[in-house]
């Protein structure tokens, strides 16, 4: 991104409202699709999450192969309907305006857009920079957390996500620091997740810097961030949390995070077009983050974080995805997600040869949920199983590594998957007896 756009960006915070994109609630989606149809409602979340007709008509509004049984919907979300008439709209008109358009009329678009995802993150729009995804955001506040000191201390978990993890490893050169890792119990409970952190830092006199993980993209662990955030504060230590896979399927503003620096997935469970993020920056706390690489020191979160020339249409289609996820209500979808995981955990449990990696407890357990056959550790034969799943039955999954307990198939339904889906897979996990 060249420096006059940066400006144009910078100066597009100065606008007045009326130069941007419309509020959320007036931004309709005629201009591009058929108006959504999903009928308001007032049942409770947990009612309403069984309800096939309400979740029929949700899956309408999206077009997903029927080649498969597709359970692997954690690699990114797919797009509304409306979305994506709504991408392919900014794509022809961006296309047709060229420079002309992306000099003159995208930076004002581009922070009225800003504005509707602060407002969905319950966070200020100058505390968040819009970035292409949760990894870049992540390795951005990792890479320029500038409080570090050669010999202090940073953590990281066997539940973190592998880029996460190489950042943190990545800090010894940087910074000159300790890294240290630790592993949780492959199905921990709350106590023992918030112990394994707690006994971390009571061990670690000189630790500074802590790596959270909302959701392991691994296993679906739910971790207790605001606890051991709010212990670690106690104890002079920084939290950078990953939320790639918390933000949109859990029901939460970011604040309830209790951390001050947070990366955010919007391609993933809010469906916004692939390549779309967020990185938090609680007000007060960017002069503790080096400004990125040519970066002007302005104050700006969006100094800390290099983006280079954006998908101009990816971002101008997040409203219509933000009116979907709202439309549809993070609580629902958040019960929804955990009653079609329950569809499938809960008999697996009972198989004596499949080994379930998601915690009972609805609290720790999110719509991703892993499994293995009992004993099979090894990432070849996870591979072997995942394969024999598509081959024999149609089930589209994919394997994990990385667990200290070893690797696993990793099952993700969403909001468009069917009951009938997960029955097919309890039939297939037993058949595999």
């Amino acid at each position: 991104m060249d420096a006059r756009r940066r400006s144009l960006l910078r100066a597009g915070a100065l606008l007045p409202a009326a130069a941007a994109l419309p509020s959320l609630a007036a931004s309709g989606t005629s201009h591009y699709a058929a108006a959504m149809e999903i009928p308001a409602t007032t049942v409770a979340p947990d009612m309403l999450a069984h309800d096939e007709n309400y979740w029929s008509t949700v899956a309408s509004h999206f077009d997903i192969t029927d080649e498969v049984n597709h359970l692997e919907n954690g690699y990114w979300g797919a797009m509304g309907r409306e979305t994506l008439a709504s991408y392919q709209h900014h794509s022809a008109e961006v296309n047709r305006g060229n420079a002309w358009y992306g000099r003159r009329a995208f930076p004002a678009q581009y922070m009225g857009v800003q504005r509707q995802v602060a407002e969905l993150l319950g966070v200020g729009a100058d505390e968040i920079a819009l970035t292409r995804g949760a990894t870049e955001a992540m390795l951005a506040l990792i890479g320029g957390y500038n409080r570090l000191q050669p010999g202090d201390q940073v953590l990281y978990a066997d539940i973190d996500y592998d880029s996460m993890i190489g950042a943190m490893r990545w800090l010894q050169q940087r910074r000159s620091v300790q890294v240290e890792r630790i592993a949780l119990p492959p199905v921990p409970d709350h106590a023992q997740a918030v112990e394994a952190y707690e006994t971390a830092f009571a061990r670690l006199p000189r630790l500074k810097l802590v790596l959270l993980t909302q959701v392991s993209h691994r296993h679906g662990l739910v971790l207790p961030v605001a606890e051991i955030a709010e212990r670690a504060r106690a104890r002079g230590i920084d939290v950078i949390v990953d939320a790639a896979h918390g933000f949109g399927q859990i029901d939460y503003t970011v604040p309830q995070l209790k951390s001050d620096f947070v990366g955010i997935n919007l391609h993933k469970w809010i469906g916004a077009p692939v390549g779309v993020g967020a990185m938090y920056v609680r007000r007060g706390r960017v002069a503790d983050l080096d400004p990125y690489m040519g970066e002007t020191d302005d104050g700006r979160v969006g100094s800390r974080v290099h983006t280079g020339t954006v998908n101009f249409a990816a971002y101008l289609a997040l409203p219509e995805a933000i009116a979907l996820h709202q439309r549809i209500g993070a609580a629902n979808k958040q019960a929804r997600l955990r009653y079609l995981r329950e569809r499938w955990t809960v008999p697996a449990r009972q198989m004596a040869h499949i080994e379930v990696l998601s915690p009972p407890d609805p609290a720790l357990a999110s719509a991703l949920a892993s499994f293995r056959l009992r004993g099979h550790t090894s990432v070849e034969q996870n591979q072997v199983l995942q394969k024999r799943l598509l081959d024999e039955y149609r089930i589209f999954t994919t394997y994990r590594d990385g667990l200290e307990s070893g690797a696993c198939v990793r099952v993700t339904p969403s909001v468009f998957t069917r009951p009938a889906q997960m029955d097919a897979l309890v039939q297939a996990l037993s058949a595999l007896a």
